[in-house]
């Protein structure tokens, strides 16, 4: 290409590998979550885990940060 090489911005799922590797991304970005059983994470959903409302709110907060910080995003209405 005249301007360089083509980097895609989103992870094509028609691909073979592309949920597993989204998965192992995802585990790797939340691991110590889901060791500690605060989050279960299953490809693009991430459940959280809390016994208070605070605590909750934390570890939402958490994992958005590091959404966030890895380039990925969240469609809030979406969020539930």
């Amino acid at each position: 290409m005249p301007e360089g090489s083509f980097e895609p911005t989103v992870m094509f799922f028609g691909l073979t590998n592309s949920p597993a590797t989204f998965q192992v991304r995802m585990n790797d970005l939340l691991r110590d979550l889901v060791v500690e059983g605060k989050a279960v994470v299953f490809i693009d959903d991430v459940i959280v885990i809390t016994e208070t409302e605070e605590e909750y709110d934390k570890i939402v907060e958490e994992v958005l940060r590091r959404l966030e910080e890895n380039d990925l995003f969240v469609k809030p209405e979406k969020c539930v």
